[in-house]
């Protein structure tokens, strides 16, 4: 896998659908949806980012990524609920590790729809994605050890838990254990 590649796909991200979900590029018409999640602190509590303070903030989020967007480098879909037609999180690559044809997938998602399987919708849609379009041989996932949600996330997509490292980040002024799974291409396409 070339960085070439990547910066080519994400620089016209492909959308991608589900029974429930669309997975499309994020906008800035995506402010509101996105402000109503990103402001909260249960949130950001697991997550390297602070709630946003305004909507001011968020826009200017939004067309920062929009300019990642034209040159290929950001990997994220908006996770637009198709009955509701709102934006309710994202989800896509934290990181490609080129030389090696892998990976890491990051995500949020609103609080009020927690509990309904989106999350392993989507994530597994963008999996698919990775082994099928980037063929990439790993994808992984990391997890602060307190956020057994996301981690069964994870175990849900088939992942396997392969273990925890000690105070591995700093996150907003604390060291954190940080938890990670993964999955290859074979066993994904075995499930």
């Amino acid at each position: 896998m070339k960085k070439e590649t990547i910066y080519d796909i994400f620089s016209h991200i492909p959308s991608l659908e589900t029974e429930r979900l669309l997975l499309r590029a994020l906008r800035v018409s995506d402010a509101a949806d996105m402000f109503d999640y990103a402001k909260r602190p249960e949130v950001t509590r697991y997550l390297l980012w602070n709630p946003h303070p305004d909507i001011k903030h968020t826009k200017r989020y939004l067309e920062y990524l929009a300019t990642r967007y034209r040159v290929g480098m950001f990997y994220d879909w908006a996770l637009i609920h198709k009955k509701e037609k709102r934006m309710i999180g994202t989800c896509g690559f934290v990181r490609f590790d080129y030389p090696h044809n892998s990976a890491e997938i990051g995500y949020v998602l609103n609080p009020d729809y927690h509990g309904q399987g989106l999350m392993p919708e989507a994530a597994n849609a963008v999996l698919a994605f990775g082994f099928s379009t980037l063929k990439l041989h790993r994808i992984e996932a990391r997890f602060m050890i307190e956020n057994t949600p996301s981690r069964h996330v994870m175990e849900k997509l088939g992942m396997t838990f392969e273990g925890v490292k000690r105070h591995a980040m700093l996150v907003k002024g604390s060291y954190r254990d940080i938890g990670s799974c993964a999955i290859l291409e074979n066993e994904f396409k075995k499930a």
